[in-house]
């Protein structure tokens, strides 16, 4: 499909921001699972927390401060993030996740520009978007080392979604519009951070909206179907049906062929 055909210049979004684990792949691929086991054995082998205390431990600090990385830090622990990525992420199966062609040809229908915005460091990032075969898609990876750049000291906070700093990075980082971007994230907390700095904000996983939310989707490949204006104005409903009926069939018609 020739996508620059099906461009519209009055979209009411010019960026889309797309978080990466449990968004861009699905979460039952087991990778969320193998990082949850890996923070376990990270506060084992670290700091000598009972294995049986570990997964209590490691949910009490994501409840609380949204990583166990940030929740250590802000406890007094002496984290080292390099240490701690090569064990978390380091470690991690990449192998489950496999090449998706049809998120592929998705993205590349997408003319706006298209950022990745993560928490987790850039090794990672790039590793799994190289597993999914659109590393390429994308012109920016806003990742924890650009929002963590001179973190040194245990006592230096970390700054990750869903904070609000994180939140205004990507933005002066990206140099967005806010109110002319679009945020897709797995988590309610970074959504609703995202709304409250006047991004347009769709949650990913789910189905019902609900007030921090704009859009839902069940997976990432419910774009078309949810978000039509990505590609067209809002107005233009009659090309919107068209392009979404030509877009369906396309991409049906890849995922047969991959």
């Amino acid at each position: 499909m020739d996508s620059s055909c099906i461009q519209s210049t009055s979209s009411p979004f010019d960026c889309i921001v797309f978080d990466l684990d449990d968004t861009l792949y699905s979460s039952k691929t087991g990778i969320g699972q193998a990082l949850k086991r890996n923070i376990d054995d990270f506060l084992v082998e670290r700091f000598g927390f009972p294995g049986s205390q570990a997964p209590t431990l490691r949910a009490e600090l994501f409840k609380i401060y949204g990583s166990s990385l940030v929740g250590l830090r802000s406890l007094g622990y002496d984290v080292d993030a390099d240490d701690y990525h090569s064990v978390v992420h380091g470690r991690l199966p990449y192998d489950l996740i496999k090449p998706d062609a049809k998120l592929r040809d998705l993205l590349q229908t997408i003319k706006q520009r298209k950022i990745i915005f993560t928490n987790s460091d850039k090794i990672h990032a790039m590793k799994t978007l190289d597993r999914l075969g659109i590393k390429d898609c994308f012109e920016q990876i806003i990742c924890f080392e650009t929002m963590n750049p001179n973190l040194s000291k245990s006592t230096t906070p970390v700054v990750l979604k869903p904070s609000m700093e994180a939140m205004k990075t990507v933005i002066d980082v990206a140099g967005v519009d806010p109110r002319r971007t679009l945020f897709l994230d797995d988590n309610l907390k970074n959504v609703a951070a995202g709304k409250a700095l006047g991004l347009r904000t769709v949650l990913v996983g789910k189905s019902i909206e609900s007030i921090e939310t704009d859009y839902a989707l069940e997976t990432i490949t419910n774009l078309v179907q949810v978000i039509p204006e990505i590609w067209f104005s809002e107005e233009d409903d009659q090309r919107i049906s068209h392009t979404k009926n030509e877009m369906d069939s396309i991409l049906s018609a890849t995922a047969v062929s991959a």
